[in-house]
């Protein structure tokens, strides 16, 4: 059994979220530009060119890439031989997003009674956790801070089988459409299908932390990945919905068994500011 203390979690989540909210990730900036290269519209190209400018000055200055700095999402890899000790697991990945979103002069987004008085937390906590047990002696941590506009847009269907591939798509398609220019694209697209309904929606919001345009490993699903992004593009909405050719920079999909009665699909946007980050104690 290897030892964790519960304060190193704290402190790489802190570091994690500070990171995450300052600087995109190589893989996003390399889609960015590929997606300038491809996009007609002068107002796309535009658009591109100062999310990309936006990001070398967040980058340089320390400065959050959104003002929206999200929900801290905390995806957690538990080696089934590790041990957290010296506090709890769960109150040091809160006690890091507190130390971030206050020492790094990140917007504190989250209220608590949300369907009264939805007032402030104050510190942006509590964290929407994720746990999953996996072998080894290592803890993954993962960090996503999600903004609302791209949120707000997630989609859930409980199709019949009936529906099949052409349901799915038709589904992703209307639900990007929809959106349009709230969520901010050019658009990561998450799709979760099968399962039950509360799998497909995580499925969804998981297919985001791949790096962006990594294909699917099964054939099927990376199929579906190149014939759904080339609809959403067709839909012309266009960075931030100026209109274009790049509606996405991407569409990641992940799948599971269903019943034999149920298709669920679900939908998860980010933005272009796809921000995440990701460490191994």
């Amino acid at each position: 059994m290897r030892e964790i203390q519960a304060g190193a979690v704290a402190e790489a989540v802190s570091g994690l979220f500070e990171q995450a909210s300052y600087e995109l990730g190589e893989d996003v900036i390399s889609a960015l530009k590929k997606a300038r290269a491809q996009e007609e519209s002068p107002a796309g190209r535009e658009v591109i060119d100062t999310i990309l400018e936006n990001a070398r000055i967040a980058a340089a200055d320390k400065i959050p890439l959104c003002q929206d700095c999200g929900t801290a999402v905390v995806f957690l890899e538990i080696g089934q031989d590790v041990l957290v000790v010296k506090g709890d697991l769960y109150a040091a990945v809160n006690e890091g997003v507190r130390q971030a979103y206050d020492e790094g002069y990140l917007r504190k987004s989250m209220v608590s009674h949300p369907f009264s008085d939805r007032a402030n937390t104050g510190d942006n906590t509590p964290a929407v956790i994720h746990t999953d047990i996996v072998p080894g002696n290592k803890l993954k941590i993962t960090v996503f801070p999600k903004g609302g506009g791209a949120e707000n847009m997630a989609r859930l269907a409980m199709l019949l089988p009936s529906a099949g591939r052409q349901g799915v798509i038709d589904f992703v398609v209307k639900a990007v459409a929809e959106a349009w220019s709230n969520p901010c694209p050019p658009v990561i697209v998450g799709v979760g299908i099968g399962g039950t309904a509360e799998k497909a929606m995580f499925m969804a919001k998981h297919a985001l932390l791949r790096k962006v345009g990594a294909h699917s490993p099964d054939k099927e699903n990376a199929d579906l990945e190149k014939e759904i992004l080339k609809n959403v593009d067709n839909l012309g909405i266009g960075p931030m919905g100026y209109g274009g050719r790049i509606t996405a920079l991407a569409v990641h999909v992940e799948s599971f068994p269903a019943h034999i009665t149920a298709l669920p699909v679900a939908v998860n946007l980010q933005c272009h500011s796809a921000r995440h980050r990701e460490i191994v104690l």
